[in-house]
């Protein structure tokens, strides 16, 4: 037993035991862990993996009826339908939803839309604000880098 236990480097002179090779291994393997997934931001935006399959699901438990499981949602959105509401607008990037804040997006999905000549309910009763950002997390990872990048300005022109 011994033997095994008393491994060293003829090369170098240095001698080093398997458990000592163990503990500098398991040392270097943690040192060199990259963060956690869920606990990174997702490059490039605010938002962490983790928010984004929170996201993920909420969207899919209450958004995806009228914005469309890839938030395409309707095509002629921005026409007025026979009872004079408009319907959903896509989330994808596609359309208005990149020049709102933040804030004002997280306005809209407690809020609601009404107030903009839509019929969409408020969720502030069902949603909190980390349940709502990160629908909107889920939402802008929707976006193309380029449209992200000018909503990019927009929020930090709202603040």
């Amino acid at each position: 037993m011994t033997r095994y236990r008393s491994i060293f480097f003829q090369a170098t002179g240095f001698m080093i035991s398997i458990r000592e090779i163990a503990m500098i291994a398991v040392s270097l393997l943690v040192a060199c862990e990259p963060a956690r997934q869920d606990e990174a931001t997702v490059p490039g935006r605010w938002y962490t993996q983790a928010q984004v399959e929170a996201g993920r699901s909420l969207y899919a438990d209450n958004c995806v009826v009228c914005h469309g499981a890839d938030g395409s949602a309707t095509e002629d959105w921005r026409t007025p339908g026979a009872d004079g509401n408009y319907p959903p607008p896509p989330l994808n990037g596609t359309a208005h939803t990149w020049h709102h804040s933040l804030d004002q997006l997280d306005n809209s999905i407690g809020n609601g839309g009404t107030e903009f000549g839509g019929v969409m309910p408020g969720f502030r009763a069902l949603l909190d604000q980390s349940e709502r950002q990160s629908i909107i997390a889920f939402i802008q990872f929707l976006w193309p880098d380029v449209i992200y990048a000018k909503w990019e300005e927009i929020n930090e022109r709202s603040d």
